[in-house]
């Protein structure tokens, strides 16, 4: 009895599975997420530092979708995982340049130069604001616009690194070389003896005072009061400035002018 032959299919084409292949792609895509987690956390940062770069790299990524959209031709996943793992590294390297690259300088405002008696613009201590509110720098300003605001004249701020405990010269207005010194302090920190007397020992010999005074937004320690009196230096308080600021006083100077005369 013949047996009746059986008929087998042909086998279909199709690709066979690669070992070597799958591997290099499932290494690439492991690579492509490492590099990806580092591009998020960089463009986080970016997004963090200058906002303007999210909009930046959001429209070069539907860019690149657009153009991609339009290319009919089917791509391996060797070759898929190639590009992006190269996308990535752009955008990475772009995020770290961006971050690399130091932040715009703010502008510089130039010092206004010249003696205070110059300066238009009246200072908010000659308004009888509060003293404490201002920066050391802007107190000694504004102690030198009130004299200014007096009928001083040749006013200048002179404080700062080597000034020898002069901050302000100025000439009175009956002619006296003026020098004042400002001590911008708070309740609890007093001016002292030794304030007193390092400014005792240059303010005569060094820079030549016919007046000097010294200026508070605090107190005077009773040493320092008996000092003062001593070598014939004004002390002017916190309250005595604020006196003096809003007109209910007369310039320091004034005192002596009266005890000499």
């Amino acid at each position: 009895m013949t047996m009746p032959e059986r008929r087998t299919r042909a086998p279909r084409p199709g690709r066979r599975f690669d070992l070597r292949s799958t591997a290099v792609f499932f290494g690439l895509l492991a690579a492509a997420l490492v590099i990806g987690g580092l591009a998020v956390r960089a463009l986080a940062g970016v997004v963090e530092r200058r906002p303007v770069w999210a909009v930046v790299l959001l429209c070069l990524g539907l860019a690149v979708a657009v153009a991609r959209g339009r290319r009919r031709r089917r791509l391996s996943a060797a070759g898929m995982a190639r590009q992006t793992g190269r996308a990535f590294a752009r955008g990475t390297s772009t995020a770290l340049d961006a971050l690399d690259a130091p932040a715009p300088a703010p502008p510089v405002v130039p010092a206004q130069a010249g003696p205070v008696d110059e300066i238009t613009s009246p200072l908010p201590v000659a308004q009888g604001i509060d003293h404490e509110a201002l920066t050391p720098d802007e107190f000694e300003a504004a102690t030198a616009e009130l004299c200014a605001r007096d009928g001083c004249t040749q006013v200048q701020v002179v404080g700062g690194a080597g000034d020898l405990g002069a901050d302000v010269t100025a000439l009175t207005p009956d002619g006296r070389r003026l020098v004042v010194q400002c001590k911008r302090y708070g309740e609890d920190n007093k001016v002292g003896s030794q304030d007193l007397q390092r400014f005792g020992g240059t303010c005569f010999t060094v820079h030549e005072a016919d007046v000097a005074v010294v200026v508070t937004t605090g107190e005077f320690t009773v040493p320092a009061l008996e000092y003062a009196e001593q070598c014939g230096i004004v002390c002017v308080d916190g309250d005595g400035l604020l006196a003096w600021s809003q007109g209910r006083a007369e310039a320091p100077w004034a005192a002596v002018r009266e005890e000499t005369a």
